[in-house]
């Protein structure tokens, strides 16, 4: 059976590598995820072992997320010495086939990889969803996401606004984001005027704001969509993640330049 093993600790990862050598598997080591999804795309394998945090909590996630996807018949172990495990893992336990607890010996993980395979089942493809429908239907998620992320920095929370007020424009920019990723697909395309971006500058200058603070916002932005996307990759078509996460960086850049653009302009008249 072909292994692919995944633990960023190279003395983990070397022991485990040579028990299971020596049991008869043929193992294939990785020592990040970005190894993990070269080795992923480009080999194919029976089992995936990986560990849960390399050194991200989530990084076990995005390997057991892509195997699926690329290779869905493939049976998988998460395994993790984080204290909360259950609650780290209760969003993913559905995409793993075991989740052990480290240390564990490789003797009981020989046998469980034994008895998985004895009544391994065949799977089918995952239905994928799009980041831009996952992002249309996460609006009021994000959004509250990104207020409480706001509410966090002191010179923006220093600003007296109601919530409404806050948040007024996020949901038109996410349309326009969703919109970018349906229709205008080239990186730096030629930037479509954005009647929301340009209300926004000049409802920023009357509410106080400075541009810097404005830039801030649109990087707190930033950082709750990909936040979604990232909570829902269980469920993304992989192959376009990358993709549509540079067109999103570029249309929050254009939304943010238009804005920008609009907040001096009202300035200085």
């Amino acid at each position: 059976m072909r292994v692919l093993l995944v633990d960023d600790d190279n003395d983990v990862r070397s022991v485990v590598e040579h028990a299971l050598t020596f049991r008869n598997f043929d193992v294939v080591a990785a020592g990040s995820v970005k190894e993990a999804l070269q080795q992923i795309i480009s080999q194919s394998f029976d089992v995936l072992i990986t560990d849960l945090h390399m050194p991200g909590a989530g990084d076990g996630f995005v390997v057991v997320t892509a195997m699926r996807h690329i290779q869905p018949n493939v049976l998988t172990i998460i395994l993790s010495g984080f204290p909360d495990v259950d609650k780290a893992l209760s969003s993913i336990s559905l995409d793993a086939d075991q989740v052990l607890s480290k240390p564990i010996g490789v003797v009981q993980l020989t046998e469980i990889i034994h008895g998985m395979n004895k009544d391994k089942k065949p799977r089918t493809n995952f239905s994928k969803e799009t980041v831009a429908s996952i992002l249309e239907r996460e609006v009021p998620t994000t959004v509250e996401r990104w207020l409480s992320r706001v509410m966090q920095v002191d010179k923006l929370a220093a600003i007296s606004l109601s919530s409404d007020k806050r948040t007024s424009f996020v949901p038109e920019i996410l349309k326009n984001i969703v919109a970018r990723l349906r229709k205008t697909r080239e990186i730096e395309a030629v930037a479509l005027h954005s009647p929301a971006a340009v209300a926004h500058g000049e409802l920023r200058r009357q509410q106080g704001y400075t541009a810097p603070l404005i830039i801030q916002e649109s990087r707190i932005l930033q950082v709750s969509i990909f936040e979604t996307i990232q909570r829902n990759l269980g469920g993304v078509d992989f192959s376009r993640v990358l993709p549509d996460v540079m067109l999103i960086a570029d249309e929050v850049d254009s939304q943010l330049s238009q804005s920008i653009d609009s907040f001096l302009r009202s300035k200085s008249e």
